[in-house]
């Protein structure tokens, strides 16, 4: 029987691509997420039966002690931008890859991988950092022989980066950057995966690694990229981080006072975590350590970015026919 792979997340951003390679490797993958129903759609990345989602609360020991029954291997995928109910920091990215290591070594899991992020410090500002670095404390308490993968931020067909501000440029004529000045250095999804891929197939040392793209830019500059395969003109706007705190700290009590249904716009935590540069370490081991060689950022853009533009996917052909002359 082939081996099986616990993935926590699994159809999230990150983890449907770490689900289509598995079980391209004739693995048998177990989607462990508190939705099911919304995740059928990773069936087909299999043969009928090889891929299944589950459901699963990395909150509750049972539930990931369930998940994790029979699997060779476990994969963490599962992290939060902002909390949202009993989803938060503290019990999603602190206490669950603890749980989800020692759960795993009690259970005889041979390998676990965890996705953290790059700026992971127990010393930061930032809430989502700083739980993020103990986190992976907890998990190599857990679990030492585990392997830790820090991307910077992740772009993709279903990113909520470029996307987002691609959406608001079509908006406004104006897109307000916090930290127009931070360095980021972006990573392809599909990279991502293929590290956690050979993470779980290759003895590779245990331990943290940070991954990146090939080309480190200003938020700015990122943004300009972004206009540029969009086709449009928009002002950016640098925003200093004091008025950003004071327009966070607005954003989250109108959330608060509309029980959420109005959610913020951007929190004083990434603010926070937006004063900080998003890059590899000089001296940390990366996507050389698993033999990838990175996706060019600007090869990929224009694959998914092109329902931005004026003319949306007829934008090539309007673009081609003003070459032309009458005869």
């Amino acid at each position: 029987m082939s081996k099986l792979v616990t993935i926590f997340g699994g159809s999230g951003f990150v983890g449907r691509y770490v689900a289509r390679r598995m079980a391209k490797q004739g693995w048998r993958v177990r989607v462990a997420v508190r939705n099911p129903n919304e995740a059928m759609f990773v069936k087909p990345y299999g043969v009928v039966g090889q891929v299944e989602p589950v459901l699963c609360n990395i909150r509750d020991d049972a539930s990931v002690e369930a998940a994790l029954q029979g699997a060779s291997a476990a994969v963490n995928c599962v992290g939060i931008l902002m909390p949202k109910g009993k989803n938060t920091f503290d019990a999603v990215q602190e206490q669950a890859p603890g749980r989800i290591g020692r759960l795993a070594a009690k259970n005889g899991v041979g390998k676990v991988v965890h996705v953290s992020a790059i700026g992971a410090d127990v010393n930061s500002e930032s809430t989502y950092s700083r739980t993020k670095a103990l986190g992976e404390e907890a998990l190599l308490a857990a679990f030492p022989s585990a392997v830790i993968l820090r991307p910077s931020v992740i772009f993709g067909n279903e990113d909520q980066f470029f996307n987002r501000f691609a959406q608001m440029a079509q908006l406004s004529p104006i897109l307000p950057l916090v930290g127009a000045e931070t360095r980021f250095q972006p990573i392809y999804v599909d990279d991502v995966a293929q590290a956690v891929e050979q993470a779980v197939l290759t003895d590779v040392e245990a331990g943290v690694y940070e991954l990146g793209g090939p080309d480190v830019m200003t938020f700015r500059q990122l943004m300009r990229l972004m206009l540029g395969v969009i086709r449009r003109r928009r002002l950016l706007a640098n925003i200093p981080f004091g008025v950003a705190g004071i327009m966070a700290s607005v954003s989250e009590l109108a959330a608060k006072m509309t029980l959420g249904l109005v959610p913020p716009v951007i929190t004083r935590d990434q603010v926070a975590d937006l004063k900080s540069d998003n890059v590899v370490s000089d001296d940390a081991r990366g996507l050389n350590a698993f033999g990838i060689e990175a996706t060019d950022i600007e090869s990929v853009l224009p694959d998914y970015l092109w329902r931005f533009r004026p003319s949306g996917q007829y934008a090539a052909i309007k673009e081609s026919a003003k070459n032309l002359r009458e005869i």
